[in-house]
């Protein structure tokens, strides 16, 4: 007997309804799928809407309280100051910054040394935004005053609102060079019992130059320029005219106030003047205090007539004596209109300006 199954054949009307049914039901799951995705979209959103509202919230009670706090909190003026001396080697920079040392306690505000290995100048890119990040947002150490042999950094490079108040000081370029000569073999007399680098050369700066060394060679001359030129390679090429016209353009852009080595207390007076919140009573503690004329080069000699010509006769020294002639004109100019002398003492001009004509009347 045959058992095989029998196949039933539907209709083809009722296979089209079937069909139909079928589409009819897909699209409208398709459509509840769509509007559930919706809502969740609007359902993330507003989420989203509420977590960032909580943060503010957040913030602003956070700052409330940073404000109402003695301990944390800083205002938007002098006590939120940063300092920044990126100081040229010999040029004094140790007697100054011992008077900012001798002060930070009486003026209440941080002191801090950069120090950079094997004192390089220049810092890689990694560097420049974890010392730009600290300077501007390490909050505990401000007001801070940083000091260190670093060459000019540019902080808006990097986004900064509010940039470092950058100071400096330089200094007769050959007097420089010699003083920088005889403390690699003799050191000084603030820490006279360093073995310095070249400690047991007795060879005389004068020696050196008519032996044509290398440690008296004009390239040495070329330090003041790329300290103020900055991080650019450029600035680092000896005998570059770019870089000589770039830290002139930082000199008198960048920085507040450049002083000379050999008007060091004038400097100090205009600095005392102009950011009492550091320097208030720094022109006394210059004149008077011991650690601010301490360091001094030891077995210096200077150099005779005929290796000062020998050095003048090169590219390199006319281009770093020329930044150091503009500098010095910068600085007298500053002067004039800050300070007067009276009897071989020098005063600080009165307030020279005033308001009026304010409007509207109230």
């Amino acid at each position: 007997m045959n058992t095989s199954p029998v196949r039933v054949m539907m209709p083809p009307k009722l296979q089209l309804l079937a069909l139909l049914a079928f589409a009819v039901a897909m699209f409208f799951l398709e459509n509840q799928i769509q509007k559930l995705e919706e809502s969740k979209g609007k359902l993330e959103r507003a989420i989203a809407r509420h977590e960032v509202r909580e943060i503010e919230q957040r913030h602003t009670q956070d700052g409330l309280r940073e404000r109402d706090s003695p301990a944390s909190a800083l205002s938007e003026g002098e006590d939120d100051l940063v300092i920044i001396y990126n100081r040229v080697p010999k040029t004094a920079s140790t007697s100054f910054t011992n008077i900012a040392y001798d002060l930070c306690g009486k003026n209440h505000y941080h002191v801090l040394h950069i120090n950079t290995t094997k004192n390089n100048p220049v810092m890689s890119i990694q560097d420049q935004v974890r010392f730009v990040k600290n300077v501007t947002e390490w909050r505990e150490m401000k007001p801070a005053f940083y000091h260190g042999h670093v060459s000019f950094l540019d902080f808006t490079k990097f986004g900064v609102k509010r940039k470092p108040i950058y100071i400096n000081v330089i200094r007769d370029p050959i007097e420089r060079l010699v003083s920088y000569y005889y403390f690699l073999r003799f050191g000084d007399d603030y820490r006279p019992g360093l073995r310095r680098r070249k400690q047991g050369d007795k060879k005389t700066f004068d020696e050196c130059v008519s032996a044509v060394g290398s440690d008296c060679a004009p390239e040495k001359l070329w330090l003041q320029i790329p300290f103020f030129c900055g991080h650019y390679s450029e600035c680092w090429n000896v005998g570059s005219q770019w870089a000589l016209e770039q830290a002139k353009y930082n000199l008198v852009n960048e920085y507040m106030l450049v002083g000379l080595t050999e008007e060091l207390e004038d400097f100090v007076m205009m600095l005392e003047a102009a950011l009492p919140r550091f320097f208030k009573g720094a022109t006394e503690l210059y004149k008077t205090g011991k650690k601010s004329h301490l360091r001094k080069t030891s077995e210096k000699k200077p150099p005779t007539k005929e290796s000062i010509a020998r050095l003048q006769q090169s590219a390199i020294w006319k281009m770093e004596n020329e930044f150091y002639e503009f500098a010095l004109e910068q600085f007298q100019f500053v002067r004039a209109h800050a300070v007067r002398e009276k009897d071989g003492e020098l005063y600080l001009l009165a307030q020279n300006f005033f308001y009026e004509k304010i409007y509207p009347k109230n």
